[in-house]
């Protein structure tokens, strides 16, 4: 076991945790603390620093970020601080930490973490993972690679953003009946459906440990599914995204050869634009 300490940074929470990345299990019990309000960099940063130290374990840390990663500088973040957008996140938290962080979409996260332990494990052809929670993620898979930041949850639905309709937040905010939700959910989904022709749908984020109150009530063309990891998936696909930067790092310093990947994740996944 390669040990990663995996962070999700949300909206509303942080949470974080060591995972063994060759089962997904969490290894000591994961601490969360409230997003900073203003939720700026600085502030941020010293949150994640805080759950870094609580942890010992290894020296790289993955982070998620709500938002589109580019080879670690942020450029959209709609539920966080607008200072966010053009942010180093890999250098400002690699100070913050003093350890080498790595940083992604945190739906990009959560999606290889359904498709290496939970829902998607094993699934060939086109998975879409969707996040529902303060906003609206996605994850697009092909054969087991990620597609990285496509971030869905951004297509217009009757004039507005799909998660100012449609995510966990805005049912909780409007007191939304779980029917009239999942209405607003089930059109969302027809247009994913429109336009990516996903074989699979996972839904994650907290709502899906209640998936038996709005599964029922879509009426999806293809297979749609809730997550297992639930509210874990960002923090172990954050370690999972460290775990293969150590071993791209070890790959380029002609060290010894990466152990194989567990064996739903042998196809690698395409991490902020490039394999990794």
């Amino acid at each position: 076991m390669i040990p990663c300490l995996g962070i999700d940074i949300g909206g509303s929470g942080i949470k974080g945790a060591p995972v063994d990345t060759e089962t997904g299990r969490l290894v000591r019990d994961r601490v969360r603390i409230p997003t900073p309000v203003p939720s700026r960099p600085a502030a941020v940063a010293a949150a994640v620093a805080r759950i870094s130290r609580q942890f010992g374990e290894g020296d790289r840390i993955g982070c998620t970020i709500p938002g589109v990663v580019i080879r670690g500088v942020i450029r959209t973040c709609p539920n966080l601080d607008p200072g966010w957008v053009g942010t180093d996140a890999h250098a400002l938290l690699g100070r913050a930490t003093d350890r080498t962080v790595v940083v992604l979409n945190d739906a990009d996260a959560a999606g290889l973490a359904e498709m290496a332990f939970g829902a998607g494990r094993g699934r060939g052809g086109v998975v879409l993972m969707v996040t529902l929670g303060t906003g609206i993620g996605s994850a697009l898979f092909l054969d087991g690679r990620l597609v990285p930041n496509t971030e869905m949850g951004h297509l217009e639905i009757r004039g507005r953003d799909a998660e100012r309709r449609a995510s966990a937040r805005v049912r909780d905010q409007r007191h939304l009946s779980w029917k009239t939700w999942a209405a607003h959910l089930d059109e969302y989904l027809e247009r994913v459906e429109a336009l990516l022709n996903p074989e699979l749908i996972i839904l994650g984020g907290g709502v899906s440990a209640r998936a038996d109150r709005f599964l029922p009530r879509l009426h999806p063309a293809c297979e749609v599914v809730a997550a297992q990891l639930q509210n874990d998936a960002g923090i172990v696909g954050a370690a999972l995204h460290a775990r293969a930067a150590v071993e791209a790092a070890q790959g380029e310093a002609g060290g010894a050869l990466a152990r194989p990947l567990p064996a739903a994740r042998r196809a690698r996944p395409i991490l902020n634009g490039r394999s990794e």
